[in-house]
Parts: C-alpha cells; sequence; structure tokens
C-alpha cells in the first residue's frame, strides 16, 4: 500500500494580519512549514510528499525541498484550497493508493494520527481527525443577535489530517467539478458523493496557525512539546 501526502500550503494568511505568508512566521525559531514538513518526513507511514504553494514561492519552496527526502515535487496551488488539492492529486505517482492531505500551518501533528487516519482509510475508503465540540454554540443573525441555541449533540470540528483512498477522491473531485461545488475540506467532496468517512479522534494540540494568538498558543505548545521530550530521555537513560 503506497502512502503519499499532499501538503497545501499555498495560503496568503490575510486573517494573520502579516506581510508574509502565515506558513513561513517562525515557531520555535523556525519556520511553520518547515515543523510540519519534519513530522510528515519522519513519519513512516508516508512515502512521499507533494507541497503545494503559491506560484511566487515555488523558488523558496523548492530551497526547502532540500531539507526533506520525501519531498519529491513542489507545485503551483490554485485560487482555492480545493484548486491546490486538485492540483496535489494530478502530480500523485499513478501507483499511489492512500493520499493524506494535511495542512501546512498544523504544525503538531502526530505521526500516530497519522497512521490512524492511514489505517482507517484502508479500511472505510475516508478517514479524517476532528474533535467532539465542547463550547455552547449559538446561532447569530446578521445584525449579531443570538437567535437560538445549537444542539452540540454529534457536532464536531473538523482537522487534519484528511485521508483517502485516492481512486475515491479522484472521483470525489470530478463530481465537484461537475456539480460546480466547493467545500472547505476535502471530506465535503466525499460528502457530495454521499460517501461515508470514518472520524477519528483528533487532538486539542493539533491547532491550525490561522491569527496572531494561534502562533502565541503555538509557542507554548511547543515549549510542552520539548519538555515533554526532554522528560522521556531522561527516563529512558535512568
Amino acid at each position: 500500500m503506497k502512502v503519499s501526502a499532499i501538503i497545501p500550503a499555498a495560503g496568503m494568511g490575510l486573517r494573520m494580519g502579516s506581510q508574509i505568508p502565515k506558513q513561513y512566521l517562525l515557531l520555535d525559531g523556525k519556520p511553520i512549514l518547515h515543523h510540519t514538513l519534519s513530522i510528515l518526513d519522519q513519519c513512516s507511514h508516508v512515502e512521499q510528499i507533494i507541497l503545494v504553494v503559491s506560484e511566487k514561492e515555488i523558488s523558496q519552496a523548492q530551497q526547502i525541498q532540500q531539507s526533506y527526502s520525501k519531498i519529491i515535487k513542489v507545485i503551483p496551488g490554485g485560487k482555492e484550497r480545493q484548486d491546490s488539492v486538485f492540483n496535489g492529486m494530478q502530480n500523485l505517482d499513478s501507483d499511489t493508493d492512500i493520499v493524506v492531505v494535511h495542512d501546512g500551518v498544523r504544525p503538531f501533528v502526530s505521526p500516530d494520527l497519522v497512521r490512524q487516519t492511514v489505517e482507517a482509510a484502508r479500511d472505510y475508503g475516508a478517514a479524517i481527525a476532528a474533535i467532539p465540540v465542547s463550547d455552547t454554540l449559538k446561532k447569530v443573525s446578521d445584525k449579531g443577535l443570538v437567535e437560538h441555541t445549537v444542539n452540540r449533540d454529534g457536532l464536531w470540528r473538523v482537522q487534519t489530517p484528511q485521508t483517502f483512498q485516492v481512486s475515491l477522491l479522484k472521483e470525489a473531485f470530478g463530481k465537484a467539478k461537475a456539480d460546480h461545488f466547493y467545500g472547505t475540506d476535502e471530506a465535503s467532496l466525499v460528502e457530495n458523493l454521499g460517501r461515508d468517512i470514518k472520524v477519528i479522534p483528533g487532538s486539542e494540540l493539533n491547532i491550525k496557525i490561522t491569527r496572531a494568538e494561534d502562533l502565541v498558543l503555538g509557542e507554548k505548545i511547543a515549549e510542552l512539546l520539548k519538555a515533554s521530550r526532554r522528560k522521556e530521555r531522561a527516563e529512558s537513560v535512568s
């Protein structure tokens, strides 16, 4: 079973309010994208990586490519995330069985979570990481007034990785194109086919860095993970 990963990292990060695309902002001394690529590059369940970036960042990304053995291609993205992932799908090796799609700005994904989605996609066709909603949800009007409370039972916040049998995701992209349908994630395209998607419990640490406050939180998570690794090394020595 050959598994490849597509890393969409072509966004401009407008919500971050920075002149630098968010994937290149520093986190723990390194660009966010490097943290993400490092984890996927070391993940034993992923054989190849396709990095999707904006056209003007191709040269920069090709320099990044030299640091990671599993990145086989750096390609330009499209206008929307869906277009970027589609471009990535077009560049997969023909013998790829499973494709993992993971946000370039989710730098704390664990290899075990990747593994779980790969195994679930093998069995179910499609799998996503997600977390049950714990906050109270309100439906709010255009005027900023609460209309009613939304029942949160069965509601989950979706993350990446989102992992699929390649044949299924290709079929989903084909139907989306025919329907002129744009979804906010790859799973919504599979939903549009009427196919089942297995949900794998994600992690609160697997944050997507979108706003300035996310970067502050990311620094704290990086500190926490480094402290945990130091403790594990000390315990193994003793």
